[in-house]
């Protein structure tokens, strides 16, 4: 087990860790709070999810996805392997489990950055993970962020912007919601909730 692999002991239940999942809508600024958080805590441990995607050029296997083949995640999802996984673009991208609750147990603070589908599954599975919802200041900044990218056709602006409205409206389903007016901000919150500060 890793816990012991790592010269520690497992940590008491009540004093572990909670799961804590971070989601919301896309161009919400999800990934930007996440990366400032851990380049200031870079012990918070950011799950790599496994996809069947190809690697863009600089990303690595194991560090920034683990890049399967549609066969081998065939064997993820019918071995019960992942904890959440979802289909987006054509690809399948989902968080391998082991690893996770092995952090858990070790007593180390564990981060899972997803969409609002992937959220859901991790609620039926582990109903003691704290869920926090990212949402954006205003419809109108978040139309402003998707828009202001000004790299993508009319119709897959329209087809993330219906996407969002359907996602902003799940917002009940999470714990807590935090407001990203600015990421510092949002970034030491989650830290606190993570409970790292």
């Amino acid at each position: 087990m890793a816990a012991t692999s790592r010269g520690t002991t497992p940590v008491p239940p009540e004093s572990r860790p909670r799961l804590t999942v971070l989601s919301g809508p896309s161009g919400v600024g999800k990934s930007t709070v996440v990366a400032h958080m851990r380049k200031e805590h870079p012990e918070v441990w950011l799950s790599v999810s496994a996809t069947t995607r190809g690697p863009r050029p600089g990303e690595k296997h194991g560090v920034h996805y683990f890049f399967v083949s549609d066969e081998e995640m065939d064997k993820l999802i019918a071995n019960g392997e992942l904890l959440e996984w979802a289909e987006f673009a054509g690809n399948r991208y989902g968080t391998p489990r082991k690893a996770v609750l092995e952090r858990l147990e070790a007593g180390e603070p564990v981060l899972l950055e997803i969409d609002l589908q992937g959220a859901r599954q991790v609620r039926e599975s582990m109903p003691e993970a704290l869920l926090v919802f990212l949402a954006p200041p205003s419809w109108e900044e978040l139309v402003r962020r998707l828009t202001g990218r000004g790299t993508e056709p009319p119709e897959v602006i329209e087809r993330r912007l219906a996407a969002a409205r359907i996602e902003l409206a799940a917002e009940p389903e999470f714990n807590l919601t935090l407001v990203n007016t600015s990421v510092e901000d949002v970034a030491r919150e989650l830290l606190a909730l993570v409970g790292v500060v």
